[in-house]
This record gives C-alpha cells, sequence and structure tokens, in this order.
C-alpha cells in the first residue's frame, strides 16, 4: 500500500488489537453505533442485498445483514489482521462462502471494486486523510444504501483530535485520527444522489444511513 496511513492503520490494528476486538464482538456483539446502523439499514431492507464493507474490522456488520438475508459481502480492509480475523469468524459463523475479502487501500483498489446495493464505512473516514476521494468512490458504488458511523464535528471534540495526533507522533506511528466536518460528508455523499434516511448519535458519534 502506498498510502502512509494506510501503513500505519497495518501497524495500528495489529494481531494483538484485533484479538481483543474478536474476544469482545464474540462476547457482546456489535458496537452500540454498529448495531444503531445495523438496524437502519435492516429497516431499510437488506433482503437478496449485496454489501461492501469497507474497513469492515471482524465483520460485525457482514455477518448481521447476511443473517437479515442479504445475498453477499465483500469485506475491504487496510489491516491484514483484521482480514484474518474476519475470515475465522465467517467460517465460525458459516458464512465463509458468501464474504470476499481484499486487503489494501480501498482508494487505491476501488477500480476493481464492484459495486454493491449496501456500502457501509463503519469509523472508517475518521480514519482516512482524504475524505473527498474515500467518500466520493464510496458513495458511487452505493446502489441503494450508504451508511456512516464517524465522529461528529462538536467544538468539544475538535481539540481531541490534534492531541491525540500528537501523542501518536510522540510514539513514532504513521497513524493518525481526522475529524471531517459533517457538512462535507454529507455534501460529498449529496452530489452522488444519495440523501439522508437514517440519523442517529451517540455522545461522540453519528450514525447516517443515506439512499436513493
Amino acid at each position: 500500500m502506498a498510502c502512509r496511513q494506510c501503513q500505519g492503520i497495518e501497524r495500528q490494528f495489529n494481531v494483538r488489537e484485533v484479538a481483543r476486538d474478536l474476544k469482545t464482538y464474540r462476547r457482546n456483539g456489535p458496537s452500540k453505533t454498529t448495531r444503531m446502523l445495523i438496524e437502519a439499514l435492516e429497516a431499510a431492507g437488506v433482503e437478496g442485498q449485496s454489501l461492501l464493507d469497507i474497513g469492515g474490522g471482524v465483520g460485525a456488520i457482514q455477518h448481521a445483514l447476511l443473517r437479515a438475508g442479504a445475498s453477499g459481502a465483500t469485506h475491504v480492509d487496510a489491516s491484514s489482521a483484521y482480514l484474518d480475523a474476519a475470515k475465522e469468524e465467517a467460517e465460525r459463523q458459516g458464512h465463509a462462502e458468501l464474504i470476499s475479502h481484499q486487503h489494501g487501500d480501498f482508494v487505491e483498489l476501488a477500480p476493481e471494486v464492484s459495486a454493491a446495493d449496501i456500502v457501509t464505512l463503519d469509523k472508517v473516514i475518521c480514519c482516512y486523510h482524504d475524505v473527498v476521494t474515500l467518500v466520493g468512490l464510496s458513495a458511487e458504488r452505493a446502489r441503494k444504501l450508504y451508511g456512516l458511523v464517524y465522529p461528529r464535528d462538536n467544538w468539544w471534540l475538535r481539540p481531541v483530535f490534534p492531541f491525540f495526533n500528537l501523542l501518536l507522533r510522540l510514539m513514532r506511528r504513521d497513524f493518525r485520527v481526522f475529524l471531517h466536518p459533517t457538512k462535507e460528508v454529507d455534501a460529498l455523499v449529496g452530489r452522488h444522489g444519495l440523501r439522508r434516511r437514517f440519523y442517529g448519535t451517540t455522545l461522540i458519534w453519528q450514525v447516517v444511513v443515506y439512499g436513493r
């Protein structure tokens, strides 16, 4: 991967970190915001629909939507540790034949990635520097629904991100976090003919589903 941030993702989300996430998922199921996204997508209808899950982690969205009747899923992730864990979990849940996995930067891989009825990015755009390209390429591949979970751009969160990035820099890590403005993300998605169907928030996160 030529993208320095993606190289940082590979090192940040390593085998030890991913093992903790997989253990938590198996014990508790999807996180609160992931459940919010799943429920909003299911309410919009997923029966017979294909899924493109970008940065899908251990595969929580994939398994939930497949159980709800989705026809299949493609999982693209910059973390090889997450992909390995996702493949293991797909085998465990009996979904291995319904999910294809691709390792790398979605922006680089996009020409090879087919459109899907549903496209999801759960806590992904806050881990990517070029929101314009990432949202543009992913939104144009959503035939029906487009789901995002990303941080709210509240005033009190804005100083947190530079401070966290300073800590990462002092630890000599390439990984960074980004607080992309909600208005900018909405505008980028809207350029591809998608409009909000669902909006929910927690203290830090916002969950949005767009549809055509």
